[in-house]
């Protein structure tokens, strides 16, 4: 069976910048490989068009340009926020403050979002939205490891489940 729409997809991969001996970014292996249900968003296009018609047992290895992958870093995603917005019952805990560190939040239709904190001041936070891999060119290289049809309740929820279920 082939990779493509609407399949449910298992692959391992290791995820290097730049080249083959980029440094390593990330490594999914067999014991827990990267499940989802191909076509249902949420891959991007270059990496998508990358798998399309592999196999099971099929090796990958491609390069995603930048522009491809994440794109440039943009100074439009670099947002001062007043430091109240940080508070939790009145008070800022300003241990959990720390310039690097990763921050969970929701934009204003409640979608989640990233941000890192890039600067602290006084009354603001200077956090930076754009994605972690913005500006680096990629490199993946893996296996497929199963293609398989979909359940009903995959197909309805638009993702993969895994072996125990939801």
């Amino acid at each position: 069976m082939n990779v493509g729409e609407n399949k449910v997809v298992s692959i391992t991969y290791l995820l290097r910048e730049n080249d083959a001996n980029g440094e390593l970014i990330q490594e999914v292996n067999e014991e827990r490989p990267f499940v989802y249900l191909f076509g249902q968003g949420g891959l991007l296009p270059a990496f998508k068009s990358n798998l399309e018609g592999l196999e099971d047992g099929d090796i990958f290895d491609f390069k995603l340009s930048k522009e491809d992958a994440y794109g440039a870093p943009s100074d439009e995603n670099i947002i001062d926020l007043p430091k109240k917005i940080f508070e939790v019952d009145g008070k800022v805990d300003e241990s959990l403050l720390k310039v690097g560190e990763t921050v969970p939040m929701e934009d204003q239709e409640g979608m989640p979002l990233v941000g890192i904190i890039a600067e602290l001041g006084d009354e603001v936070v200077k956090m930076d939205f754009n994605h972690p891999l913005a500006g680096m060119d990629l490199h993946f290289c893996g296996k497929v490891l199963e293609v398989r049809e979909p359940s009903p309740e995959e197909l309805e929820h638009g993702h993969a489940h895994g072996p125990e279920g939801h």
